[in-house]
């Protein structure tokens, strides 16, 4: 794996770990849990390599990777029970291939429209945390 050295994701770099804390690895990625949680079990699912798209994957490579977003995915819903679940791969700033898997709920943040990327609002405790990737490891 070819890294770049510009990509916090690569180089497993303090702006990465401000942002997440690893829960796992998976087949072909790496999953992250968000530390801001207005959306209870936000995750990101990361590439092992620095890819910048789908369609940079074989087919074998991509459907490893989107097999790891369904268990997270999976994963989300035995432990949450949310309402549904949305996906977004956006990387206009960050150009290495991950997919933000966001729980929502009818009754919580932006349900009926699109989940912001850095909302800002909930902040939970190391020991909070713990128990939801604890919760999320226990599906995957």
């Amino acid at each position: 794996m070819e890294l770049n050295k510009d990509c916090m994701y690569c180089m497993e770099d303090e702006n990465r770990d401000a942002l997440m804390i690893e829960i796992g690895k998976l087949d072909v990625s790496t999953v992250f849990l968000f530390k801001e949680q207005t959306y209870t079990g936000r995750c990101n699912v990361v590439y092992k390599d620095h890819v910048k798209e789908l369609f940079d994957l074989d087919s074998e490579e991509l459907a490893a990777y989107m097999n790891d977003v369904k268990k997270v995915a999976e994963a989300m819903d035995k432990a949450f029970q949310p309402n549904k679940i949305n996906y977004g791969a956006y990387g206009d700033k960050m150009h290495h291939l991950h997919m933000h898997v966001v729980p929502k709920y009818e009754d919580k943040a932006d349900w009926g429209s699109t989940f912001e990327m850095n909302p800002g609002n909930t902040y939970l405790s190391e020991e909070e945390n713990k128990k939801i990737i604890e919760k999320i490891k226990e599906y995957l």
